[in-house]
């Protein structure tokens, strides 16, 4: 049975990432993400995997994230808890339209984690190169 977009939550597991939700409290402040590494204490590149999904924050980094972004710990982790109702215009799309996002977003993510491992190997190549001269 399909879903209507009347009984999708924005934020819930299956329409968005911890990632989605993490940038999307941080953004409803008008907070950037350099702000929030700031304010976290951690590096720009930190707070950046995190909203894409590369990565998670340890259990006290993420008692602080949500602390900094006024939501609770359990609506970060899976949409459930005190959080944002999800965006106005975007609420009314149909589960068709969430579905091209959904895939969009998981599309940038995988990108984002062949990126990191071409970046790896180029690194292993310049190594090698090296150890060869």
């Amino acid at each position: 049975m399909a879903e209507t977009a009347d009984e999708v939550d924005w934020y819930s597991d299956q329409a968005a990432t911890f990632g989605d939700r993490m940038a999307g409290a941080r953004e409803t402040l008008g907070m950037s993400q350099s702000d929030l590494a700031r304010r976290l204490g951690v590096k720009l590149k930190t707070v950046r995997a995190w909203e894409e999904d590369l990565n998670e924050p340890r259990a006290n980094k993420l008692q602080m994230v949500a602390g900094v972004l006024n939501v609770s710990i359990m609506w970060l982790l899976n949409g459930e808890g005190d959080g944002l109702d999800g965006p106005a215009e975007e609420a009314e799309l149909s589960v068709d339209i969430r579905a091209v996002l959904t895939e969009i977003r998981q599309v940038k993510t995988e990108m984002g984690q062949m990126a990191d491992r071409l970046g790896l190997l180029e690194k292993r190549l310049r190594a090698t190169l090296k150890e060869e001269s």
